[in-house]
């Protein structure tokens, strides 16, 4: 899938018309019209814009991979409100298994970013290591893969909100590499 194709895919699937999405990136309609057809692509602060409009990473605009991921839903929560109960190992796990209760299966997730040669080699050199726990420590979420009715989504779950993504791809062995992160299933389920 081109960069045109997914931008126009993303900008109907958040409802909005060209126009609109024009508006939102103060650009005209016809640099959207030009973009979606693939005679010209967006600078790097639109490319950013628009990443953050469709909640995708940057990469999974311009790479084509075909386990790109669509929103299916996001929530606002407050963690503090939920109860460790049953399997739950924690409140985040409490959350996902509230909010997905019609579940066939839900598996905690660890994830951790999959570096370049250029990052394995920095992460070498200054301490082995380093640069997942930064990136931990940068993304403090929790994550789970949640099947249900022959989909599977990748759900994200922080302090305030819950958001599922439906997966392109299928999750079938122990990990999976998803918008440039390495996913691990835990060795428990909910």
């Amino acid at each position: 899938m081109t960069l045109g194709e997914k931008i126009k895919e993303f900008r109907k699937k958040t409802g909005l018309s060209q126009e609109q999405l024009a508006d939102k990136l103060s650009v005209s309609r016809q640099a959207i019209t030009k973009w979606e057809n693939d005679r010209g692509i967006p600078d790097i602060t639109n490319l950013q814009c628009l990443a953050n409009l469709f909640d995708v990473s940057i990469d999974s605009l311009i790479n084509n991979s075909k386990n790109i991921t669509t929103i299916v839903n996001k929530e606002d929560i407050e963690i503090d409100t939920y109860k460790i109960t049953g399997k739950c190992r924690s409140k985040y796990d409490a959350v996902v298994k509230d909010k997905y209760q019609a579940a066939e299966t839900i598996y905690p997730l660890i994830r951790r970013k999959k570096l370049n040669l250029a990052q394995e080699i920095v992460d070498f050199i200054v301490q082995p290591g380093v640069l997942h726990v930064a990136d931990a420590l940068n993304d403090m979420s929790a994550y789970y893969l949640v099947e249900t009715h022959n989909k599977q989504l990748l759900v994200q779950v922080t302090k305030t909100y819950i958001k599922g993504k439906e997966l392109n791809i299928k999750f079938h062995s122990k990990k999976c590499i998803i918008d440039g992160h390495v996913f691990k299933k835990a060795t428990y389920t909910l």
